[in-house]
């Protein structure tokens, strides 16, 4: 029909994929297998309309748009829906994910509808799991039940002789349809058995007559490495006097837990994270979105990047620009928001790509910057030369020392003389430390220093104001990912099938917005309610 997307596009940039570019992930002998070009949209095109395989390949089989963008016949019966599941498989195992999006963005480099050294936006949206979010209790249990039924399946008999017959009784079922203890003392019990239960498969697991690949099993991974974060094992020789009946094994309180970022929350997705970022609190994942937002050009996604959700946005910032810089696109301006940035990155992004942070800079969290008068760093003169700050009461600092902080941070510490700070009448305004002691100011390096204040500068300006408006736009377009093709949630368990995922989307999401490129269909303008629209300006 006139206006079909897949119409549109396979007649204006033809096929785009080609067999080639999928090659190396087949083996050169044996029976031919399916066009691999056509797998590949038909993943991206699933994405689109948010079809489940068996779907996908019943739109393969029954529906003619599909097939005119696929370059098949009318009569051909399709293919056996397991198909896509096999090629994406072939595709994380070869690395080759990336594909999906890249060959769709030479494609469109080619046209002229996309250029490097323009201006491009990145922001982050939190991904959930494809796992239920269990608490402690359940965790531990469900951990070790899934343990016990991979060894069912890859050693039987080995697990039937270990096995003793209370753990039938407390791990057949999933720990949801068990009823667990609600007296504290009971549930203290409970955990104890299943620590206990835990570390004798273990221990079991180590002896010198079992099979060393059980060790390596995915479950008993996950098993070790979740009994090593919530329970505590004492040698009950070194720690009991003789006749003591103190348990060797103690579930740790929740306060002695390591961080968040070390800690799984399923033993079926071990990659997955928990976060919560200000009202918002997630088991799962966190994917970045890169697009361009030049006026004259279609605004396309140009990177995917998708980390555990405990990885912070500004440690994403340089894998980012790298991408972009591979990939040939690299932008002049790249406009972030404030997780992104940092006084390093300020720097490295100029440094080695060439390319220009733009976004707010954190802000200074000082007990000066609420006190009316108070004297914040930026009220002190520094004399980067002679190494040495200025006060706002004139006195000259008497050290300038290098340092480094506990994340291996350089630093500039710089101190002030005690004989001119403690009898100083605007102390109060100053600092709150001791009376016996002086001003300390904590700086960045020159080259961070100047280029954190340049950033402020920029973004205080109204030159800085109004280009930082076009950031919105990505607000956008991961609205839309959310809403239209299923961003939110992770269809898979593991880090790369996510990854896989989000890749997928973005092409997807490029194919509706080349589709209205062509088709000449404006980009709509943020829609205001009718009330907001009555706001007096």
């Amino acid at each position: 029909p006139k206006g079909n997307p897949y119409m549109s596009l396979r007649d204006q940039m033809g096929t785009i994929f080609q067999d080639e570019d999928f090659l190396d992930l087949y083996a050169t002998e044996g029976q031919p297998g399916l066009s691999p070009w056509r797998l590949a949209w038909v993943t991206i095109m699933q994405f689109r309309e948010t079809l489940s395989d068996r779907q996908a390949a019943e739109a393969v089989r029954a529906r003619i748009d599909w097939k005119y963008f696929l370059g098949l016949d009318l009569t051909d019966p399709g293919f056996d829906f397991s198909v896509l599941s096999e090629f994406r498989d072939r595709l994380l195992a070869g690395s080759a994910e990336e594909r999906l999006l890249d060959k769709l963005l030479e494609r469109s480099q080619a046209h002229g509808l996309i250029k490097s050294r323009g201006q491009q936006r990145t922001d982050s949206t939190h991904v959930l799991a494809a796992i239920r979010v269990l608490n402690r209790l359940e965790l531990v249990g469900e951990t070790l039940r899934a343990a016990l039924n991979e060894l069912a399946i890859v050693a039987p008999e080995w697990l039937q002789n270990l096995a003793p017959l209370e753990w039938y009784e407390r791990y057949s079922k999933r720990v949801e349809d068990s009823r667990l203890p609600r007296e504290q003392s009971k549930r203290d019990a409970y955990a104890q058995t299943v620590g206990e239960d835990g570390f004798a498969l273990l221990d079991a697991l180590e002896d010198d007559n079992t099979p060393k690949d059980l060790q390596e099993l995915p479950t008993i991974d996950a098993l070790r490495r979740i009994w090593q974060r919530h329970y505590e094992r004492r040698d009950p020789e070194a720690t009991s006097e003789p006749g003591s009946t103190e348990p060797t094994v103690r579930f740790k309180d929740k306060r002695e837990l390591s961080k968040a970022a070390e800690g799984l929350e399923s033993p079926y997705d071990v990659d997955a994270r928990y976060r919560k970022k200000r009202d918002t609190q997630w088991s799962g994942y966190m994917v970045h979105v890169s697009e361009t937002c030049n006026p004259s050009e279609p605004h396309l996604l140009t990177h995917v990047h998708t980390t555990s959700a405990s990885v912070h946005e500004a440690k994403c910032t340089t894998v980012i620009e790298e991408a972009l810089v591979e990939k040939e696109l690299a932008p002049d301006d790249h406009v972030v928001d404030a997780a992104y940035v940092s006084a390093d990155l300020l720097v490295k992004s100029k440094r080695d790509y060439g390319i220009e942070l733009r976004g707010p800079t954190r802000p200074d969290v000082s007990w000066q910057v609420h006190v009316e008068g108070a004297y914040r760093p930026d009220d002190f003169h520094i004399d980067w030369e002679q190494q040495w700050a200025r006060c706002p009461q004139g006195k000259q600092s008497i050290s300038w020392t290098d340092r480094v902080d506990s994340h291996d941070r350089p630093f500039i510490q710089v101190q002030f003389s005690q004989s001119d700070c403690t009898p100083c009448e605007n102390r109060a305004l100053c600092t709150r430390i001791k009376s016996y002691q002086s001003r300390v100011l904590k700086l960045h390096p020159e080259p961070q220093h100047k280029a954190f204040k340049a950033a402020q500068s920029w973004f205080e300006s109204e030159e800085g104001q109004r280009q930082y408006k076009r950031r919105a736009g990505v607000e956008g377009t991961i609205s839309q990912g959310v809403r239209a093709f299923g961003m939110r949630r992770s269809r898979y368990r593991g880090l790369d099938k996510t990854h896989l995922q989000n890749v997928a989307i973005a092409a997807a999401m490029n194919m509706d917005r080349l589709v209205a490129w062509f088709d000449g269909r404006p980009r709509s303008p943020t829609r205001t309610s009718r009330f907001a629209a009555l706001m007096p300006h």
